[in-house]
């Protein structure tokens, strides 16, 4: 290629690059609406209401929290992912729910790591290993311990046959070589009410649903199953850091859009997240949802989602776990 032709494709390149700045100069000019693949109530709607508020601040526009459940989360997932990609329609994107269900039904249309991107990370929830006090445990290496002692006896609970929840009690016995008794609830609170009363063992469960009862006693925390202490228990040591090295299970929030969403569109709603994380007042907001909070690129929230669709596919595949 002469150098001449050189110039003359870099010129080109830089008036349509110019061009397209110009187009999306004024976004956003209209409301915005933000899809929550489940129903009102739960973690990822109250994260949703939160970015909501600060993006509306941030980008001077109404944001209207769109409430589309479905599926364990890809009716809603599926729908930002056929909208129009012009950042008008966004996605509070959970890695947990898009991860799980791509790895328990791998026919599903959707496909979260090509038909979606991320504008930028939120936060991540941890989940607990919680055990009734009555339980002769009081660390993970004395709950692997005892496990190992009674095999396939350890009751673990959980939110329902394929939940988060379910599959990091799968991961564990993987990883721990140990046999537990799974017992699916129908939701969270079910799950730990029989904890609270006995019932079973034990569980692995989002830290908003259990830092209550942790602090008065009637529940036992003895790991975390984030990759490093989470800011809002840090006395509560990792799964990895005790006997379990590389144990990661967690769920994180990211603001996706469909794929082909313009550059400068993604640029302007991840510049307005970047502020609104930063503010003191809203990591106190996700703090009080049991949540960190997460800064980063969209592309790391990208490559996040797509390693924990490898991960958990193999975990699904490994243990047997069937789609719910």
């Amino acid at each position: 290629m002469s150098l001449i032709t050189r110039l003359r494709r870099s010129l080109v390149l830089g008036v349509l690059g110019t061009a397209a700045l110009a187009a999306h100069a004024d976004y956003p000019d209209r409301p915005l609406r933000l899809v929550v693949p489940f129903t009102p109530g739960g973690n990822i709607d109250a994260t949703a209401r939160i970015v909501a508020q600060g993006l509306s601040e941030q980008l001077g526009q109404p944001v209207v929290v769109d409430n589309r459940a479905g599926a364990g989360g890809v009716l809603g997932s599926e729908l930002v992912a056929r909208a129009p990609a012009d950042g008008y329609t966004l996605l509070l994107g959970s890695s947990g729910a898009l991860a799980t269900s791509k790895a328990l039904n791998p026919e599903i249309k959707l496909d979260p790591a090509k038909d979606l991107v991320a504008a930028s990370p939120i936060a991540r929830a941890p989940l607990l290993l919680v055990v009734n006090p009555s339980l002769p445990v009081k660390t993970v290496a004395d709950y692997i311990a005892h496990a190992k002692a009674h095999p396939g006896k350890v009751t673990v609970a959980s939110s329902g046959s394929g939940t988060a929840a379910h599959l990091t009690a799968e991961l564990f016995q993987i990883q721990a070589r140990v046999k537990l008794l799974h017992v699916p609830y129908k939701g969270s609170s079910p799950a730990i009410a029989d904890l609270l009363g006995g019932q079973v063992d034990s569980s692995f469960d989002q830290l908003a649903s259990t830092l209550q009862q942790i602090k008065s006693g009637k529940l036992r925390a003895i790991g975390v199953t984030t990759a490093r202490r989470s800011a809002i228990v840090p006395d509560i040591p990792t799964l990895a850091e005790s006997g379990l090295p590389g144990f990661e299970a967690s769920t994180t929030a990211g603001l996706m859009v469909p794929a082909g969403t313009p550059a400068p569109v993604i640029a302007r709603l991840h510049g307005a997240m970047a502020k609104l994380l930063q503010a003191p007042e809203i990591r106190q907001k996700f703090e009080a949802l049991g949540s960190d909070v997460v800064t980063g690129s969209g592309a790391e929230f990208d490559t996040l989602l797509r390693t924990e669709i490898a991960k958990w596919s193999r975990v699904v595949k490994e243990a047997g776990v069937e789609a719910r």
